[in-house]
């Protein structure tokens, strides 16, 4: 039998992934970014996870909140800067 892996996120990071995956998987962008069907099982159940855990998707402020979630998350990674930094496209 396999071994759970439990993986911890702050609300906020479990916030904006889950956005992110319903985004995804809504537009039926899922079959050009993840091109191995094995890992949709993984990403279906977090996905499923975060749903029953998070009580913000359900919240009339959603966007507020979300867009508050994702500024918290690019200034911890990257400072308050109102720019991210830029990636490279080869990285």
């Amino acid at each position: 039998m396999d071994e759970e892996v439990t993986i911890k996120l702050s609300r906020d990071q479990a916030f904006v992934l889950s956005h992110w995956l319903y985004e995804v998987e809504g537009s039926g962008a899922l079959d050009t970014i993840v091109n191995d069907r094995a890992v949709w099982s993984p990403l279906h159940a977090i996905s499923g996870t975060l749903e029953k855990t998070l009580v913000e998707l359900f919240m009339p402020d959603y966007n507020l909140r979300l867009d508050q979630a994702r500024q918290r998350l690019v200034e911890a990674m990257y400072g308050a800067s109102d720019e991210e930094p830029e990636t490279d496209a080869n990285a």
